[in-house]
């Protein structure tokens, strides 16, 4: 019954804000927490078994967290670092999945070379949102998060190519190298341009169109799903579709949105993945001992020997990869010494150890077919399965919670002086574009009417303190203690002016529509000074 299954849903995404709720408190990166929960909550008798079908795991789930993801990265720090990223989205891919499929075939009884490049196509790409989840609230350098989410974008897109050509092979007995190889690219420029050419009209849409923020907001939400079955209808990447859509539209969203717009874009973006991300995760430690009741000719201990060796290669692999592939291009291009600083080999280790993995190894995993063409069961299904769910809770637990630790005992530090200088010469240059601005459009204006008076002394105020904190030593107390205090002032006088406005909404004083434009003021207010 529907209502049985929408009363489950409900359930586990009411579980799941409790759970993130607890894991901040704990703080505890919350897909960690959530896939612990989500296999604690799989052992207690009665838990309904749940199952979800890799088409819905794959069109649900996938574009619009590639699309926010997409929305959220910064287009010139992307591709600043596109080198870097590319030895690791396309390189480290297909070295993980034929490492891997030469490991599993040499390890395990009668499986193939064709299935062991299956499981590498499974589980060779890290996941963006587990990196970015467990890379929050510490302290890591820009070049390694940037690299890091440029990365998880981009491979998703790689190792599904793999993944497909592998499933292919084995479905078909068939594989040829080289139509392989030209369709890997013919698969991936074309799914760029489908995102692209989806892009553009939606820039147009967004920029020409009496659109309101509502509609921004639902035209924001669809676009992703469309850019993703308009290439998979085609047989092209969907995943690199919404990626370069997404990067796309991110890079001019200042230009097509009104300040409305991207609040409530904002809102619901941040909601619904959210909720996604916390399904996904939850989902994945709810199967596991589904799959594991379903091992047919392998022993639990077996089959755990067999995930646990490869989640250890799939770690050694990574680490293997990113040393050469950091240091050896600089050895031999000159213009690589040029251009790039050089990278540490702390920061560097940091990068081989960020491997991560998360919905793109389960949506992969459960999109294996049940059957062959020809009826008998898919070979080795379960074991595979099986496998992916270890390798992707291992990396998970082992990896995202031992990061933090990590980043103490190397030593990291961010050097946050340079970006607080370009926020204090930001600051100048945006308010001395205003006195500009206020000289030649209202100059009889400033000098005639107080109240435009103290609108252009306010920001020469505001040149002055931010050059004066740019030019003079302060101790280091009053850098530390100053600016967090006046902001609590600040945050303190909303919150009287809130509880006042409460006030009146009880004794009737004021008209309720004009208290909520009042409390809109409030949070707009609030917002920027806790941000």
């Amino acid at each position: 019954m529907i209502q049985e299954n929408l009363l489950l849903i409900l359930s586990l995404l009411f579980i799941i804000a409790m759970l993130t709720m607890l894991s901040n408190r704990l703080r505890i990166s919350y897909p960690i927490f959530l896939v612990i929960a989500g296999l604690g909550i799989s052992l207690i008798p009665g838990t309904p078994h749940i199952s979800i079908s890799p088409d819905i795991v794959f069109l649900l789930f996938l574009p619009p967290l590639l699309y926010s993801a997409a929305w959220n990265t910064a287009w010139k720090e992307f591709w600043k670092y596109k080198r870097p990223i590319s030895m690791l989205a396309f390189g480290l891919v297909i070295f993980t999945s034929a490492t891997v499929a030469i490991l599993a075939h040499a390890i395990i009884p009668d499986f193939p070379l064709a299935l062991g490049f299956l499981l590498g196509g499974i589980i060779s790409p890290p996941d963006a949102i587990a990196a970015t989840s467990v890379l929050q609230g510490l302290k890591v350098p820009k070049r390694v998060t940037t690299i890091l989410e440029g990365e998880s974008l981009v491979n998703d897109a790689s190792s599904l190519i793999v993944f497909r050509f592998a499933l292919a092979a084995i479905l078909t007995s068939q594989f040829h190298f080289w139509d392989a190889t030209k369709t890997f690219f013919v698969v991936g420029f074309m799914g760029i341009a489908v995102g692209i050419g989806i892009a553009i009209v939606v820039y147009i849409l967004h920029r020409f169109f009496p659109t309101t923020a509502v509609i921004d907001a639902a035209i924001t939400l669809i676009t992703p799903y469309i850019m993703y079955i308009t290439a998979e209808h085609f047989h092209w990447s969907g995943v690199l579709a919404v990626v370069a859509g997404g990067l796309f539209l991110s890079y001019r969203s200042q230009e097509i949105f009104t300040y409305e717009s991207r609040m409530s874009i904002l809102s619901l973006w941040e909601t619904l993945t959210f909720l996604l991300n916390g399904f996904v995760f939850i989902l994945i430690g709810l199967e596991l001992p589904v799959i594991t009741a379903g091992l047919e000719g392998y022993s639990v201990p077996e089959a755990i020997t067999y995930g646990i060796i490869i989640s250890i290669a799939t770690i050694l692999i990574r680490i293997i990869w990113v040393f050469p592939g950091t240091y050896i291009p600089r050895m031999l291009f000159k213009k690589i010494r040029q251009t790039e600083p050089y990278p540490g080999w702390k920061s560097v280790f940091l990068v081989a150890w960020s491997g991560m993995r998360g919905v793109v190894s389960l949506a992969s995993a459960l999109a294996i077919p049940l059957a062959l063409p020809g009826g008998e069961s898919f070979p080795h299904r379960n074991l595979i399965l099986f496998i992916a769910f270890i390798v992707i809770l291992v990396t998970l637990v082992l990896q995202g919670l031992s990061l933090s630790p990590l980043i103490r005992w190397l030593g990291i530090e961010v050097d946050e002086e340079p970006e607080k200088v370009q926020q204090l010469a930001m600051r100048i240059r945006l308010a001395e574009s205003v006195l500009a601005f206020l000289d030649t459009n209202y100059a009889d204006e400033t000098k005639n009417h107080e109240t435009y008076k103290r609108v252009r002394d306010r920001y020469e105020r505001m040149i002055e303190v931010a050059k004066k904190r740019l030019a003079t030593e302060e101790s280091d107390e009053e850098k530390t203690n100053f600016l967090p205090h006046y902001r609590q002032m600040l945050l303190d006088i909303v919150d009287v002016r809130r509880r006042e406005l409460n006030h009146y909404r009880h004794t009737g004083e004021y008209n309720e529509e004009l208290i909520r434009e009042r409390e809109w003021e409030l949070d707009l207010e609030e917002a920027r000074l806790r941000n």
